[in-house]
């Protein structure tokens, strides 16, 4: 019904002469109103609906006076800125134009570029950012590779100070050591590696000669010599494996070992240098009495004319005792520390422990060393060592020997030089045979009578000796009573 009355409506609007276009049928706000009007009644058309349409009207022009005052700093910003749009529309076209014109060569240097840059070709620049984007994302393992050197250091600092008790710390320093080196190995063009292997190997000579000072720790035992021998083993292996032979497997290592040791026993017996100043002085004591120096003195057991020795007994006896203790240490402790080569015998029995298994063994043949060989072999360390243990005790007696003339006290002497002779020779280095030329000393000119006392003196020695050892042998077997016993022991403070 709408439309039946915008049709009536519109003759009156038109004769009104309304400066304003007359409104349309379509627009929304018409239809609505036209709809609201319909269902009036007459009477209100009259009397309310004027009053609300200007009610209406008053509203609107409030809200509009409202949005004005609230809107004019954007409205007034709005007409600037339409009024400079007739200016920015001409300059947009012409940049747009030369965007367009521009276009083509920015194609051509985008496809130079991604021609250029890549990861198909090679490129020194993609290869930089390459490596720096690398190591960005192994920062962290390459600060543990830098730390390594000082984790090193540490560890041996901590052995070190530890002592023998840092044996953890000299594993780990070892673990270390050979994890460096397998990085060096493995990557000998890097510069940082290389580094790093150069602060190692400074820091591993202080290694090595930490193991060296334990090697002349004075009271090692077997189970630190062992194990400082097998660190010396992985830090420096060239010292066991270019010497190597067949007649000296352990290379330059063993020659290390004895001199460490040497080294620990010549400072023992360093200690008993108040003694042998003591035993010096007996010596010149002795010359200045004996205006005859070169003639050989009888040794007495009283009422003679040199009645000193005492100290020098002292100091020998205090020598032979360190010196019997060290050297049987050192060279038991070195065949401990370097076993033998097993030999043909040990592969004989070997094939016949596998006979009845119908297995056999079979050596390598052994290869016969050339001229050329038998020049550069190296002997073994302990093939020379027991005679320069022999020539220091030898030397030794024969200095300070002459001093002491009382027989009971040279027989006392020459005792304990058998038995450190008896304790060398279950090591293979007996030299009781040279006992003998001990008790020789002063010029070669003797006569028979001193060389028969002296015979008689040594032939006695050995007698007792023999009888002192079947006697212990006796005991240690089990083989002798107690009577036999306690007559021997009666025996033998008789004869002393």
């Amino acid at each position: 019904m709408a439309d039946s009355l915008y049709q009536l409506l519109v003759p009156h609007l038109e004769s009104s002469h309304l400066s304003k276009p007359l409104p349309s049928f379509d627009d929304p706000v018409t239809t609505k109103y036209l709809d609201r009007v319909y269902t009036l009644p007459l009477s209100s058309l009259t009397t309310t609906e004027p009053q609300s349409i200007t009610q209406a009207s008053h509203s609107t022009l409030l809200s509009i006076q409202s949005l004005s005052s609230r809107s004019n700093a954007a409205i007034v910003a709005s007409s600037d800125h339409l009024t400079s749009v007739r200016e920015i529309l001409p300059f947009l076209a012409d940049e747009a134009q030369k965007l367009r014109d521009d276009i083509p060569a920015l194609d051509k240097r985008t496809i130079a570029f991604s021609n250029q840059y890549s990861r198909s070709q090679e490129n020194e620049t993609l290869e930089k950012r390459k490596k720096a984007l690398l190591m960005e994302r192994n920062a962290d393992r390459l600060s543990d590779i830098l730390d390594l050197p000082t984790l090193l250091s540490s560890s041996i600092s901590s052995s070190a100070t530890q002592g023998s008790l840092g044996t953890g710390s000299y594993t780990s320093a070892l673990d270390l050591y050979s994890h460096i080196k397998r990085l060096y190995l493995l990557y000998q063009d890097s510069p940082l590696i290389n580094t790093i292997y150069r602060q190692t190997e400074n820091a591993m000579q202080d290694l090595i000669s930490n193991l060296i000072s334990s090697l002349r720790a004075p009271n090692i035992k077997l189970a630190a010599g062992m194990r400082t021998v097998g660190w010396l083993r992985r830090v420096v292996p060239d010292l066991e494996n270019d010497f190597a032979s067949t007649t000296n497997r352990e290379g330059l290592l063993g020659y290390l070992f004895l001199i460490c040791r040497l080294s620990t026993l010549v400072s023992t017996l360093s200690a008993l240098e108040p003694l042998r100043q003591l035993a010096d002085q007996e010596t010149e004591n002795r010359l200045r009495n004996d205006p005859h120096t070169l003639k050989k003195p009888k040794p007495s057991s009283s009422g003679s004319d040199w009645q000193g020795g005492q100290q020098t007994e002292r100091y020998l006896k205090r020598f032979i005792e360190i010196f019997r203790e060290q050297s049987f240490a050192i060279i038991s402790m070195y065949r401990s520390v370097f076993p033998a080569a097993p030999d043909a015998a040990s592969s004989e029995d070997l094939n016949q422990k596998f006979k009845p298994l119908g297995l056999k063994t079979n050596p390598p043949a052994p290869k016969e060393p050339s001229a050329d060989d038998l020049l550069t072999l190296t002997p073994s360390a302990l093939s020379s060592f027991p005679l320069h243990l022999i020539s220091m005790l030898s030397d030794t007696l024969r200095q300070y020997l002459p001093n002491v003339r009382d027989r009971s006290s040279r027989e006392s002497l020459f005792t304990q030089i058998l038995y450190c002779a008896g304790s060398l020779g279950r090591l293979g280095g007996d030299f009781s045979l040279l006992v003998a030329s001990f008790s020789s000393y002063g010029d070669d000119e003797e006569d028979g009578t001193e060389d028969e006392d002296e015979d008689g003196e040594w032939m006695e020695i050995m007698k007792k000796h023999r009888e002192l050892a079947g006697r212990l042998e006796a005991l240690a077997s089990g083989a002798g009573t107690g009577k036999s016993v306690e007559k021997g022991g009666l025996a033998m403070r008789n004869k002393q």
